[in-house]
C-alpha cells in the first residue's frame, strides 16, 4: 500500500487559519484593527516572520489593509475591493493569452446587455435624468478626447447603477480597468465619437421608455459595433505585414 507523505505546514499558514477563524466568528469586525504583531506573536507563540507572512497573505486576498506604522485593519467588504485584487492578474492574462481579450469582450456584452435590460425595468425618473446629464456632458466634450473617454465610461457606469444591483457597478468598473487599452483605442478612433453619441442616445431612449427589449438591442448593437470597430482600427496594414 502506497503511503502519502505528511507535509509539514508553514507556521504562517496556521496563523492565517486562526485569524480567519476569529474574523469569521465576529471577534474582529470589518474596519477594526487586528492585534499588534507583538500581541499575535505572544498569542500564537511564533516569530515575527510568520506573523508578517500571514498578514501579507491576508492583504493579498483583500481581507486586511496594511499601512506602515499602523496595525493591520480588517477591510470593510465590498465587491469593488474583491475585484480590485484580481486586476493585475487579469491584465497579465490579457497580455499573455491571445484569445482572452475576445472572451472578456463577450463577457462584457453579456453583462452590459443584461444591465441595460434591468435599467429599463427599474430606472427612476431621477436616475434617467442623471443618465441624460452624462450623455450631455459627453457631447460637450467632443473637442477634449480625454474627457470624452472618461464621460463615455461614466455613461456606462450610470447604467450599471440604474440596474439596481450594487455588484454590477463594481464589475463594470473592474472591466474598464482590465480593458483599458482596448477601450481607449476604441473610443478615440477617428470618426467614432459621433457614432458613439448616437448609440448612447438610442440606449438612453430605450431605458427612458422602460423598454427592456429595445435597451438590450441598443446596447448589443453598440458593443458589437464597438468590437468590430476595434478590430478594424487595430488590424495590421499591408505595410506592417511586409
Amino acid at each position: 500500500m502506497r503511503q502519502e507523505p505528511i507535509h509539514r505546514r508553514k507556521l504562517s499558514h496556521e496563523v492565517v487559519e486562526r485569524l480567519l477563524f476569529r474574523i469569521e466568528n465576529g471577534e474582529i469586525a470589518p474596519g477594526d484593527p487586528l492585534p499588534s504583531e507583538r500581541e499575535l506573536m505572544e498569542t500564537y507563540q511564533v516569530g515575527r516572520p510568520a506573523i508578517r507572512e500571514a498578514l501579507q497573505a491576508l492583504e493579498r486576498w483583500g481581507i486586511v489593509t496594511i499601512t506602515h506604522g499602523e496595525r493591520a485593519r480588517l477591510v470593510v467588504p465590498t465587491a469593488g475591493n474583491l475585484l480590485a485584487q484580481v486586476q493585475e492578474g487579469a491584465r497579465h492574462l490579457l497580455r499573455s493569452e491571445p484569445h482572452s481579450l475576445d472572451h472578456l469582450k463577450d463577457a462584457r456584452l453579456f453583462l452590459e446587455t443584461g444591465m441595460a435590460r434591468l435599467a429599463a425595468q427599474r430606472a427612476s425618473p431621477e436616475g434617467i435624468a442623471t443618465l441624460r446629464a452624462k450623455l450631455d456632458d459627453q457631447r460637450e466634450a467632443l473637442s477634449h478626447l480625454e474627457d470624452f473617454l472618461d464621460l463615455d465610461m461614466a455613461f456606462h457606469r450610470q447604467i450599471a447603477h440604474l440596474s439596481g444591483n450594487p455588484i454590477f457597478p463594481a464589475i463594470i468598473e473592474a472591466m474598464f480597468g482590465w480593458l483599458a487599452a482596448f477601450y481607449r483605442s476604441l473610443v478615440r478612433a477617428p470618426g467614432a465619437e459621433q457614432l458613439t453619441l448616437a448609440e448612447h442616445e438610442r440606449i438612453l431612449a430605450a431605458i427612458a421608455a422602460h423598454d427592456p427589449d429595445a435597451a438590450d438591442a441598443a446596447m448589443r448593437d453598440h458593443l458589437t459595433r464597438a468590437n468590430d470597430l476595434y478590430r478594424r482600427f487595430t488590424a495590421p496594414t499591408e505595410d506592417q505585414l511586409q
